[in-house]
């Protein structure tokens, strides 16, 4: 694969280290690159993330078009046997540039942060066994303060049973964060990708994870921007993803009817979900609702297929947004992630932003976003990317979300 001038340009922004987080034991960094070559890229992303410290754990997003064995040798040039996970992503998020395909490394280290990376393949076969497997690296954790962060194939599907395994593991103190990896929304090939001190692979149908122990509080913010619209509905027959009948009614027919479309209309499947993909379902939650995004239907027999499972007895609504709804998610997701942290001031910030949130608010409202984020962070710098799918749990058992925004704040 090779990287276009489409895809990267030639701009380099420097590095991203807040002068609080240079003083401090522990410290996070950032840098991009568009630079065309894609070894280049990786190396000079890392380089700014690393500002010559010597890092516990680096983090790398990038487009999946590219070569990405080539930016991963640059990476590594820079960071040589330093544990690593990352992933591919829709676009790119890091402080001090737009939010578009690039590469992105951040990195964080100092002797008040403990790391264990971890990994699980052929996920699609076991979902819920490969999120047991790498949240048992936490048992390795003796800091105060815990995150398990993962990052999984997107394309893996039942995404939420990897949620749940690691949370069965984890256990309700131990906050989880991350995201799904994605490509250009061709839904064909995702990456993730692992490093130790034996080389970094580029893996499919993989789940890589980080558990992160600190001194200082580490905190999630999760937020979506959609509200209820009309009355609510019954899930009377679903399992997994696929509800059958809502309020006792083929589901597709209940659908159909409160968007005022025909259920035929469901043959023309990227029309479908184009148009389910904005009206999507509300799962009531203790602290609000959980979106389940819709991405099929079955004319045959009127079942709806989610990307999420939606439990039988589930209570439902549908939901609506619009852009200044789409954009308070950043206000409420940092406000929720920075609270943990008694007052102190982020070091840092992780992004996993949904990939259908990058197209709803189109290229001026993707701006207004990372214009309110980069507000928001001040001095302390962040990373992240465009998903497929977003990981976030401070209470509760659930934590698969998607059309949200998961923002993590390292103290």
């Amino acid at each position: 694969m090779s990287v276009s001038t489409g895809v990267l340009g030639t701009r380099v922004e420097g590095s991203h280290v807040s002068d609080a987080a240079a003083t401090q034991r522990r410290w996070f960094g950032s840098g991009r690159s568009t630079d065309p070559d894609p070894r280049t890229a990786g190396a000079q992303a890392a380089r700014e993330a690393l500002s010559g410290r010597s890092a516990s754990l680096v983090l790398v997003f990038c487009p999946a078009d590219m070569d990405v064995e080539a930016m991963l040798d640059g990476v590594s040039a820079e960071a040589s046997g330093v544990p690593l996970i990352g992933c591919s992503g829709i676009a790119h998020l890091a402080s001090g540039g737009p939010a578009e395909p690039c590469v992105v490394v951040s990195a964080l280290g100092g002797e008040g942060f403990q790391i264990k990376t971890s990994l699980a393949l052929n996920v699609s076969a076991g979902q819920r066994s490969a999120g047991e497997h790498v949240a048992e690296s936490v048992e390795a954790l003796t800091s105060e303060h815990k995150l398990l962060l993962l990052l999984a194939d997107g394309l893996a599907g039942e995404q939420h049973e990897l949620v749940r395994g690691a949370y069965s593991v984890a256990g309700a103190t131990v906050p989880l964060a991350g995201g799904c990896a994605a490509d250009d929304f061709l839904y064909e090939n995702t990456l993730q990708f692992f490093g130790d001190a034996d080389g970094v692979r580029v893996l499919r149908d993989a789940v890589v994870a980080a558990a992160i122990g600190s001194d200082a509080p580490i905190g999630v913010g999760v937020a979506h921007g959609w509200r209820k619209t009309g009355e609510p509905m019954v899930a009377t027959k679903s399992a997994g993803g696929r509800v059958d009948e809502l309020d006792g009614e083929p589901a597709l027919d209940v659908f159909a009817g409160r968007i005022g479309v025909d259920r035929s209309m469901a043959e023309d499947e990227q029309a479908f979900m184009h148009l389910a993909l904005k009206r999507p379902l509300g799962l009531s939650r203790r602290s609000g609702e959980d979106i389940r995004v819709i991405h099929g239907g079955s004319v045959a027999s009127g079942a709806l297929q989610c990307i999420a499972d939606v439990p039988q007895g589930a209570l439902l609504w549908m939901m609506e947004s619009d852009r200044d709804g789409l954009l308070r998610t950043v206000d409420d997701a940092y406000t929720e992630a920075v609270t943990p942290l008694d007052g102190l001031p982020p070091l840092g910030l992780l992004a996993f932003d949904c990939g259908a949130r990058y197209l709803f608010l189109g290229p001026d409202g993707v701006e207004e976003e990372m214009s309110r984020l980069t507000t928001k962070a001040g001095d302390a710098p962040f990373a992240g990317f465009y998903t497929m799918g977003e990981i976030g749990r401070s209470r509760g058992a659930q934590g698969m979300h998607h059309l949200t925004l998961v923002l993590v704040a390292f103290a």
